[in-house]
């Protein structure tokens, strides 16, 4: 099924976030476990509900998480329930070390259990594994790194309160839209004729709908302007009603070298406005040409120091290896 991913707890995609604490009620309370989730800005746009399988341990039914029969427990007298040993190593007169290590006979857990006593289904361990499906709701508007939490879904213990499994939205790159809070931008090209007389084009919106854009002869279109379209942005969280605008930055396509005839440029000429009045020219005025630059040429001025750098040395190679002009 696409939309559920599995996890085991202590694999690699869940993360802990810091260690045990107490809760309200004054139980230590277990560790929250982080997972990202990555969602497409449709997502956010329209919400979407999603499936998560995760396997978790949880309390033994057989024995409530005892991990034996009634009483069959045992504070492990080896180390006296605490689960860590104690040694204390003489170094020298009057020098001590103090070393801690976990016990061995209870592994840790500060308790034993006869193998004759232990529950047949968890084995003593008081906790069984569970697969579990949790339904996770994207809310329309939600934004990246925003947290959807489960309360007391991680993993159980015995005497200990679960911690949370907390989902961290991560939003993937749209081809089309980029995002700022609950607006919306996108760049559309157009034509030079376009850009003088009006336009009319067609985009396929984040929930499915063919959105029109017209913009009316007579109103100019320069490079690199910006439109909005009102309330067509994301929509607020926990308000979906409430939304954003859309903000449409205009790339303005000119057309090739001589894609027109001189007589016809005039004819444009005449129906474009009028240049600028052409300021007098000074007599002793020289005149250049205006030529396209490549920029991963570099500039002129680059080209000839590196044509003057390239002629010294050749002089210089004249003189060969050692050679040196003598002073009179």
């Amino acid at each position: 099924m696409d939309d559920i991913f599995s996890h085991i707890f202590g694999g690699g995609l869940f993360s802990f976030m810091g260690g045990q604490s107490r809760s309200r009620n004054g139980r230590r309370r277990g560790e929250d476990m982080m997972h990202p989730l990555k969602v497409s800005l449709e997502d956010l746009y329209n919400g979407k509900t999603t499936k998560l399988q995760l396997s978790k341990n949880v309390l033994c039914s057989a024995c409530n998480g005892q991990g034996g029969k009634s009483g069959a427990v045992q504070k492990c007298a080896a180390c006296r329930g605490r689960g860590v040993r104690i040694m204390i190593r003489q170094l020298a007169p009057g020098m001590v070390q103090q070393m801690q290590s976990v016990c061995s006979d209870c592994n840790g857990e500060g308790e034993v259990i006869n193998e004759k006593d232990r529950c047949k289904k968890c084995e003593g361990k008081k906790v069984i594994k569970e697969v579990k499906i949790l339904e996770v709701h994207v809310d329309k508007g939600m934004k990246h790194g925003q947290r959807i939490t489960f309360t007391g879904e991680a993993d159980q213990a015995p005497g200990v309160e679960p911690g949370d499994i907390v989902l961290l939205l991560q939003e993937k790159e749209h081809e089309a839209f980029q995002r700022d809070g609950n607006d919306l931008h996108m760049t559309h090209k157009i034509g030079l004729v376009e850009a003088l007389c009006g336009f009319q084009f067609t985009f396929k919106h984040l929930d499915g709908r063919q959105i029109v854009v017209k913009y009316p002869p007579g109103k100019v279109i320069e490079p690199g302007c910006v439109r909005v379209v009102r309330g067509e942005g994301m929509p607020q969280y926990r308000n979906p009603f409430e939304k954003g605008d859309l903000y449409i930055k205009f790339d303005v396509q000119f057309p090739e070298n001589n894609w027109i005839s001189p007589e016809k440029l005039s004819e444009l000429e005449d129906l474009l406005p009028a240049r600028p009045d052409i300021p007098t020219i000074i007599s002793d005025a020289e005149e250049v040409d205006l030529q396209e630059f490549d920029s991963t040429r570099g500039s002129g001025g680059g080209q000839r120091r590196e044509a003057y750098n390239d002629s010294s040395d050749e002089e210089s190679g004249h003189h060969g290896p050692g050679v040196q002009c003598a002073h009179q």
